[in-house]
């Protein structure tokens, strides 16, 4: 008798210029393992060279968003040893750093909890919409760890005076204050948030796909550089490189003749 072939634990969904990412492990909270990193390592990276995607959605299954590692596989690593856990952690760090520099805007659908690495999903993305009920936890000094892989990009959404209390003390808040410190951009009912989040995805489609790419580029590059002068050079190149390039043309072309651009969707 043939075996059925293993439940995959994510979907992708190529729906046009969106693309969706379903985490789908909703008997387990969606956590992470080993398989479900590679997975969505993989589907990221597919999408980063995909053209025709333009803008991606992630989202889980189930009643959560991502409840951050799996026991199970804590329980495998704490047994391993400090080299195994070494190479283990880098492949969350690359997950973690491939969705936070995608060349694509990236939108967090967050319907329900998010802890540790679910949190780390959401702080990589450019956009994060959360649910009022919707829950979140930096807990792993409860079992004294540390959100170490993630901590670059939670810091850089919710900031270091922040992340200094919600990192030691491993306490659960909601929505109402990820919105206060950064975390989430939008809390809305649970039956707005497909709305809010299509109405995101539409304003992303109108708006020019390289200068949408370049975006979050630049946001990184204006926070860490520190020589000002070297900033308003690098700043003043990419304003003309992007005013003569096709898109920047047809931008201001369509702006001056009172048009939609050529990438936006047709009403």
């Amino acid at each position: 008798m043939a075996e059925s072939p293993q439940k995959q634990p994510l979907v992708v969904d190529l729906s046009g210029p969106v693309a969706r990412l379903r985490l789908d492990r909703p008997e387990l909270h969606n956590a992470f393992d080993a398989g479900l990193i590679a997975a969505l390592t993989a589907a990221l990276e597919a999408i980063a060279a995909d053209p025709a995607v333009r803008v991606l959605v992630l989202e889980g299954s189930g009643a959560s968003f991502s409840a951050g590692a799996d026991l199970n596989w804590m329980r495998g690593m704490a047994a391993a040893g400090e080299a195994e856990n070494r190479d283990d952690a880098l492949a969350l760090a690359r997950l973690m750093r491939t969705l936070d520099e995608l060349p694509k805007p990236t939108l967090a659908r967050v319907h329900g909890a998010a802890f540790g690495g679910g949190v780390g999903l959401v702080a990589c993305c450019d956009i994060a919409i959360g649910v009022p009920e919707a829950k979140f936890g930096l807990t792993e000094s409860k079992l004294g760890l540390l959100p170490a892989v993630i901590s670059p990009y939670v810091v850089a959404a919710i900031g270091a005076r922040q992340a200094r209390r919600w990192f030691a003390t491993a306490e659960v808040f909601d929505a109402a204050e990820a919105l206060r410190i950064g975390l989430l951009h939008q809390v809305v009912p649970a039956d707005q948030l497909d709305t809010a989040v299509e109405r995101q995805v539409g304003l992303l489609l109108k708006a020019g796909p390289i200068a949408t790419a370049n975006a979050k580029r630049l946001v990184a590059r204006v926070a860490g550089e520190s020589d000002r002068d070297l900033l308003d050079a690098d700043n003043a190149r990419l304003i003309a490189q992007l005013r003569v390039s096709p898109e920047g043309q047809e931008g201001l072309s369509a702006f001056l003749d009172k048009r939609a651009p050529a990438w936006a969707p047709k009403e």
